[in-house]
């Protein structure tokens, strides 16, 4: 990983501290930064929670949470890592000794995080607590998780609780795909070469596809997907988030304001999906029964997790169009899915085809290219090309790939996604955090979809789990003649 900007000695508070989001991102990242020597050595992260764990049990818990996500070869590095951890029990909202517990564990005078890994309704109350037992010292930082509410008033709810004891400029909220190199490479494919910005518009490009699609179902997680939905958990974040970067204009510089102000523009000028766009333009769907990877699985209602409302889902895709001068008529689809037949996060630019071929009756598509910007698996950036076949004749055309792998093409090891937005916190670099407005200018374009699925009770289009995702979705693209990109994936 490059070196990551400066940062001074910080007692990092992880609110969850021992929930999932920490054993499985948060601590094994922590310890990675600190094995490649991009920790401070002074310094130490202090989990909270009303486990009433000691140290010690803390501890044993990091350890396993961090060699079942990685290698560990040197148990030296590892305990090295472990002597920074600590445990305070917090109650929130219940006994304040908890708060005075949490005082005695912090240095005076230096660098606070604090890292919310909770629920967003519990966020005003945790950023309270800190306020009412002095925590919060000059140049504290707090950190958001996602989902930030399930609407635009309650973003705005959490976005004000938290607002009050917290400047803008020291809030910082985590969208994990903003960490992926591949995403931070799109800006420097855009804006650094000079190749693509003059085809990167409405004459040259005929649309852009963007999917998020995931083999594993809900798991445990049902309870808490009936009350978001695939709209809510992806598309709202994610999913936005890598439709600005790819339709932003250039910013004037590679800075925290400058990036997130074109980000903004580009979801201000998003046309709205309402009236009979949400029955044309937006599928629903949630993943049945079926085989995935070989292995019998089963249905979304058949997950565990209790009862559940049915409607809820777990498949997305839509159309979406920025109403501006470079995309206008340019059509971004955006599709997310559990239970699909491939994982794969990906960006597809699909360019327009020549305005007059030489080569009639040539096979594939001659002059059609397309650009691929895979974020997982294989990070990478491919372009597709139209090349003759050797042999004599007439020249019988076929697409190939000019393939830029990250893994081949740089040795080094490639950072993920929160071991670089961990080290932005801890050195006070918010560029690649989502502002209060970009929050809450998203939720104003994804509310009355959710608004309109509900009003119209229209029950999610169901498809077999290891699919490619419902009907709806194909016949999405397929009424204007086009298909959605799916490459072959790695054997």
């Amino acid at each position: 990983m490059p070196q990551p900007p400066a940062s001074e000695p910080t007692d990092l508070v992880v609110f969850g501290g021992t929930g999932d989001l920490s054993m499985r991102k948060l601590l094994p990242s922590l310890h990675l930064l600190d094995r490649d020597g991009h920790l401070d050595a002074g310094t130490r992260v202090v989990a909270v929670s009303r486990d009433g764990l000691t140290d010690a049990d803390l501890r044993d818990k990091a350890a396993a949470a961090v060699r079942s996500h990685h290698e560990v070869d040197d148990n030296d590095g590892l305990n090295s890592f472990l002597d920074r951890l600590s445990h305070v029990t917090v109650d929130v909202g219940g006994d304040p000794r908890g708060w005075e517990d949490l005082a005695r564990a912090l240095v005076p005078g230096r660098d606070r995080v604090f890292h919310l890994a909770v629920p967003p309704m519990l966020s005003g109350s945790i950023c309270r607590g800190l306020r009412d037992a002095g925590l919060v010292a000059p140049g504290a930082r707090v950190v958001l998780e996602k989902p930030l509410g399930r609407d635009l008033a309650s973003a705005r709810e959490v976005n004000a609780e938290v607002a009050e004891i917290f400047p803008e400029s020291a809030t910082y909220r985590i969208d994990h795909y903003l960490g992926k190199e591949t995403v931070q490479n799109l800006l420097v494919l855009r804006f650094a070469n000079v190749f693509l910005e003059p085809l990167w518009n409405s004459r040259w490009i005929d649309h852009v596809q963007i999917t998020a699609a995931e083999t594993v179902g809900v798991g445990g997680r049902r309870g808490y997907y009936d009350s978001a939905g695939a709209m809510r958990d992806m598309v709202q974040n994610h999913l936005l988030q890598l439709l600005c970067l790819t339709a932003m204009e250039p910013p004037s510089s590679y800075d925290r304001d400058a990036v997130r102000n074109e980000k903004l523009k580009v979801l201000q000028a998003l046309a709205p999906l309402t009236g009979d766009r949400v029955d044309t333009d937006t599928v629903r769907g949630q993943y049945g029964p079926g085989t995935v990877g070989g292995e019998e699985v089963v249905g979304y209602l058949d997950e565990a997790g209790g009862p559940s409302t049915g409607d809820t889902e777990t498949f997305v895709a839509l159309r979406a169009e920025v109403a501006n001068w470079r995309w206008a008529g340019v059509p971004f689809y955006l599709r997310t899915g559990k239970r699909m037949a491939h994982t794969r996060s990906e960006i597809v630019v699909r360019f327009r085809e020549v305005p007059h071929t030489i080569f009639p009756g040539a096979d594939g598509r001659p002059g059609a290219g397309e650009l691929v910007i895979r974020l997982q698996p294989d990070e990478g950036i491919h372009l597709t090309m139209s090349a003759k076949e050797p042999g004599a004749g007439a020249p019988r055309l076929r697409p190939v790939p000019l393939r830029l792998s990250f893994a081949d093409t740089f040795p080094n090891r490639s950072p993920e996604a929160y071991e670089r937005l961990l080290a932005d916190v801890l050195a006070g670099d918010p560029t690649l955090f989502v502002r209060r407005d970009e929050v809450e200018e998203a939720w104003r374009w994804v509310d009355p979809v959710i608004e309109a699925w509900t009003d119209r009770n229209t029950p999610p289009e169901i498809y077999p789990s290891g699919s490619a995702g419902p009907a709806g979705a194909h016949r999405l693209l397929g009424r204007n003649g086009r298909t959605w990109y799916e490459q072959e994936q790695p054997r």
